[in-house]
């Protein structure tokens, strides 16, 4: 829950919201409050429940228990085109048969408004992502990239208060998918509404969030704003699935360390190299300490070459204590 207490009409609320499957529980009691105008992440890994709460909040699944309040409204039990929100599918679902225009106009037609307006509106849709040339062609026409944008175009022509996104990043080639981000983010701004983004890519999240929020198990781990979540993971399991940390058990407790954090010194906790991967700007080295603990250290690249190491070799390991953040569980 957010700890402002002032709330927004717009705001996004999920109270106590359950969800199985027969006997299997997909998402446990979970509550969070996405305020209006922001772009959230849910991230995790598959099975952990992100999937089926933003199907639950855009109506493409029921709720088990709980509530989802949106505009101060319990939306839960509304068909999807009457809740103020919009979903944007990972495969597009783009009408194979109807040209561009008329895929983006289409819940406008469903409504019954007239050709001429929803081909206008749909046009001022097709301007915002940048695809009005392409308006008279078919989806077959048209690559990955300019597919989501025409998805997004008719995710957005309903006005909706919030935009849900489905792993909408995961069918792009990797260049695509870093210049899309950018475009999303860019868009999200422009419009002011929020976005719910479920991700399991942990770049994708850091470099999109004004939130994320990591699930595990059905529950939320963690919330909180990308750069605290980054620095300050309050359990193992988000150390570890957010990244670039080292989760390290010493007497006092379980404590996350930041891989470009760790240094590889003259005197130190000895280690023997057990993995090295060049990765441009710096080097990946993982030696395992005593205990069997590996450790990651993201060596600079320079540094690293001006006395480069091998597989077996042993080398000692250091890092600053009040860097070491200790977890809670």
């Amino acid at each position: 829950m957010g700890t402002n207490s002032l709330r927004s009409a717009d705001d996004l609320e999920l109270v106590a919201v359950t969800k199985r499957y027969g006997m299997a529980l997909a998402v446990d009691n979970v509550s969070h409050l996405f305020r209006a105008g922001s772009y959230a992440c849910l991230l995790g890994p598959s099975g952990c429940g992100k999937s089926s709460t933003l199907r639950m909040i855009a109506g493409h699944e029921s709720v088990t228990e709980g509530a989802i309040i949106l505009g101060g409204k319990d939306v839960s039990h509304l068909p999807p085109a009457q809740r103020g929100t919009a979903m944007m599918f990972q495969s597009y679902a783009l009408f194979p048969h109807l040209s561009v225009r008329d895929n983006v106009a289409f819940s406008l037609k469903m409504k019954g408004v007239d050709k001429a307006n929803r081909h206008a509106e749909a046009d001022k849709l097709l301007d915002l992502v940048g695809m009005t040339s392409f308006a008279d062609r078919l989806p077959a026409q048209l690559s990955g990239g300019q597919q989501q944008r025409v998805a997004l175009a008719r995710a957005l022509i309903t006005n909706p208060q919030v935009l849900l996104l489905d792993e909408p990043l995961s069918a792009l080639d990797p260049f695509l998918r870093i210049r899309m981000r950018t475009e999303l983010k860019k868009l999200q701004r422009e419009l002011g509404i929020t976005f719910i983004h479920v991700t399991h890519g942990q770049d994708e999240a850091l470099a999109l969030a004004d939130e994320i929020v990591v699930m595990n198990n059905a529950v939320i781990e963690q919330a909180g704003p990308a750069r605290e979540v980054f620095n300050a993971p309050k359990t193992a399991f988000v150390a570890r699935f957010i990244g670039g940390h080292n989760v390290i058990a010493l007497p006092q407790g379980r404590f996350a360390v930041r891989a470009d954090e760790v240094r590889l010194v003259a005197q130190g906790t000895e280690a023997v190299v057990t993995a090295i991967e060049y990765q441009g700007a710096h080097v990946a080295l993982t030696s395992r300490m005593a205990g069997d603990q590996d450790v990651l250290a993201l060596v600079p690249e320079a540094e690293f070459f001006a006395d480069p190491k091998n597989l077996g070799d042993t080398v000692m390991l250091a890092w600053e204590e009040t860097r070491a953040h200790r977890l809670l569980a």
